[in-house]
This record gives structure tokens, sequence and C-alpha cells, in this order.
């Protein structure tokens, strides 16, 4: 076997519209609308500097099924880019961009494969001799909604001792917050004799197996504050005794994160202020050259928490930070197809209080009451897990009943469950603790 280098990603999603978001400026908005394909144009840069043999990309490509000209065009830039140096691309269509979809098609280069809707496998050489590597197989989906086993279908070349590498775009193991299309199990894959899953579908950067090699890079942008944190491909370096190295490598334009800030140490709103402030500045200066987009979430215990729970106070904040960011971009040179710029942006899209009055944990422990027994409870229950699934069980037992409540309680239990408890148990005590007169949260 010859050693190679290829780069797998998946989850383009081009020309996603980033609906839904309010209060953002217009240069935003449209920086935000670019965002994709900057990330797109990374991929492209990224493959050329790297030097990789070819690309593999994983399903949806486009956002929507009539996807725009505008979107169709960039597309077919970046495959002459990489045509002119030579890196094959190989790639599959997935629920957002299937074969059925009505889009201008335009002619694909030679060097562009496209998987039909039969699995097929092709043979991928080494650029700098010809030396084939590698078999490619893969499969498009005909339709938006493919409920079959796709992976079934998978089936290794007997008598060849090239590295195999398989593109579908599937939910393995059923993983919840994506459609279960093309559901698969992990089982199935490693049974099939491949090296190399390259799968896309999940948003989440995900390694499931290493022998063989199950591989989610997750989308090359987020696009949300559900799609929070890195976002890009993997430069894989196949050695000549078949074993890989997974390289990850970011391609993202825009970062979307959720950053947890206490309140314990605050005395006053002057302080909170402050601390607010801060906090961005260092996210700026954290990914210079980018635009983060921020949910800030309080946490914690202090003489704040009533503050916090008034909206109008939290509103006036955002409202500030949010001006005082309008100001910094027009101050910048930016534009809405660049890639680069001089310094970093960060959009506050939200601020969310998860805090509690002052309590002394350790006295409430020792005392003979009922918020007493609450915390003692909670302690036992976070080294029991039979026990804390006894307390859920019985807790959410009457709205089992609704279906759509119980499937939202499904995803919520997929949580780490010592958090939930947490959250809980600080509710709780809140609500026990505060004075009568207090407000309590609606």
């Amino acid at each position: 076997m010859n050693n190679f280098r290829f780069l797998h990603a998946a989850d383009l999603h081009l020309d996603t519209p980033f609906s839904g978001m309010s209060g953002v400026p217009d240069r935003l908005r449209a920086y935000l609308r670019e965002s994709t394909f900057a990330a797109f144009n990374h991929l492209i840069e990224l493959a050329i500097q790297e030097e990789v043999d070819f690309v593999v990309i994983s399903g949806d490509i486009y956002d929507a099924a009539d996807s725009s000209l505008r979107a169709q065009l960039r597309l077919r830039e970046g495959w002459d880019k990489l045509g002119k140096h030579g890196i094959p691309v190989y790639f599959i269509r997935g629920n957002h961009d299937p074969l059925s979809s009505r889009r201008l098609r335009l002619a694909l280069p030679p060097h562009v494969k496209e998987f039909g809707a039969e699995v097929e496998s092709v043979t991928a050489v080494r650029r700098r001799d010809g030396q084939p590597v590698a078999v490619v197989t893969g499969i498009s989906y005909k339709t938006a909604a493919v409920n079959d086993n796709l992976s079934l279908q998978y089936h290794r070349e007997p008598d060849s001792s090239l590295y195999h590498i398989a593109l579908l775009h599937a939910n393995v193991d059923g993983q919840e917050g994506h459609d279960a299309y093309a559901p698969c199990s992990l089982a199935d894959l490693r049974a099939s004799g491949y090296d190399y899953w390259a799968l896309g579908h999940i948003h989440k950067r995900q390694i499931l197996c290493e022998a063989p090699w199950v591989v989610y890079p997750g989308n090359i942008q987020g696009r949300s504050l559900k799609e929070t944190g890195p976002k890009g491909c993997y430069i894989v370096d196949v050695q000549e005794n078949g074993e890989a190295e997974l390289s990850f490598q970011r391609l993202e334009q825009v970062v979307w994160l959720e950053v947890g800030l206490p309140i314990d140490d605050l005395d006053t709103e002057e302080a909170w202020k402050t601390r607010v402030e801060e906090r961005l500045d260092e996210l700026r200066e954290e990914e210079p050259g980018k635009i983060t987009v921020v949910r800030l979430v309080f946490t914690g215990r202090g003489p704040l928490h009533t503050l916090l729970q008034s909206e109008g106070e939290t509103t006036e904040l955002l409202q500030e930070l949010r001006r005082q960011e309008s100001l910094r971009l027009t101050e910048l040179d930016l534009h809405a197809d660049s890639s680069l710029l001089p310094q970093g942006i960060v959009w506050p899209a939200s601020l969310r209080a998860e805090t509690g009055t002052e309590l002394d944990r350790e006295q409430l422990l020792s005392e003979d009451s009922f918020l007493g027994e609450l915390l003692r409870l909670g302690d036992k229950a976070s080294s029991d897990e039979e026990l804390l699934g006894d307390i859920a069980a019985q807790a959410l037992a009457t709205l089992e009943g609704n279906r759509q409540i119980r499937r939202q309680l499904k995803e919520l239990w997929t949580m780490d469950k010592a958090d939930l408890l947490r959250r809980a148990e600080e509710m709780a005590a809140t609500l026990l603790a505060e004075e009568p007169e207090g407000r309590l949260p609606s």
C-alpha cells in the first residue's frame, strides 16, 4: 500500500440564509450570509496548501434543494481552483441537495466525481506519480428523505489491497437532533471491511471509531447557537502500513459560542457590566480576524441575582453592547465579499440568567428542613444513577402522556445527567429560599 493524504469534509450548506436573528446590522448580516462561502474558500485553500491527493465531501453541499445560481457558480469556482492543482473531488448528495432537487445542473469538470443513486466505486490515485492508493465508494440520495440502511450496500472489493473509503450521509445509531435518514449502526459499518467511513449529516464533529475509522467532521461553518465551537474538516494521512492519522483543521469564519459568566464575586451593577465587557474583549482577542456570535449565560449565586431577573436591565445592557459593536463595525473596512478582518468582531446575540440567590449550602445541608433534605437527596443522587433515574421518572410521570413533551424529555435526558441535576437543584433551592415577596421566575 502507498502512503497518501486526503481531505474529508461534509455539510457545506452553501448559501445558508441565516434568518431569524434580530437586531443585526445590515453589514454584519451580509457577512453572516457570506460565511459559508468564506469557509468553503478556506477549504479549497487548505487542500491546495496541504497538497492533498484528493478531497471527499459527504453530502449537503448546498443548503437547499433549489440551490441558488450564486451557490452553484461559487462551487464551480472552487472546483476549478482545485483542478488547476490536479486535485480530484469525490462527493455525494444528502438530504438537503438530493439528486431529485431542482437546480441548474451546471456541468461538472472532469476531475470532480459525483456519485449517483446506486453504490459505485472508483479508484483514487496519488497525484505525484499516479499510483493507485484508494478505492472510494459512495451513493447519493435520490430524494430528500431516505429511510433505507444504505450502508448495507457497501462491500469491500475482496481482491484489492488498496485503502477503502466509504462516503455516506447517514445517522449512525439514531443520534438525536438530526433526522434518522439512511439509519445504520456502528456495528454495520465496522462489519463492512472498509478502512475509513467518511460520514456526513451530523453537524457535531465526532470520531465514533478508530478501527475502522468512522468519522463525522461536522459542518464547515456553524449557522446558529445550536452549532457552537470550531468547525472545519479533517486532513487524513494514510501510511504504507494502512494506519491513518487525522488532523482537524478549522475553516469557519463565524464562531458561535455560549459562554458562562459567574456572578458569585460581583456586588454591584457596575462590576457586572465591567465583567461582561472584559469577557467580550477576551473573546475578540481569542478569535482575531473572525466574527464571534455569543450568548452570555450568567451563573452562580450572589446579590445580583435579583437584578438579573429584571428583563429591563438585561435588555438595556444588551442594547448598549450591540451599539458599541455596531460602532466598531463602522470603523472597520468590512466587506461582505471579504474573508479577512483586521480584528475580531464579537456580536452579543443574547443574555440569559441561570443564577440564584445567595445560599449557605453547608449550613442548609445540616438543617432539619425541607430544603436541607432536598440538597442531601441531590448529593446522594449525584453518585447513584439508579436513584437519579427513579427521581426523574416520578417527577416526569405526569408529562409522559403528551407525545411532543415525551420526545423533548427524551432529548433532554441524553444531556449530561449531573448537569441536569445541578440545574434542577439550583432552581428548586432558589424558589424555596427566596423571600415570599420576592419575584419568582415565571
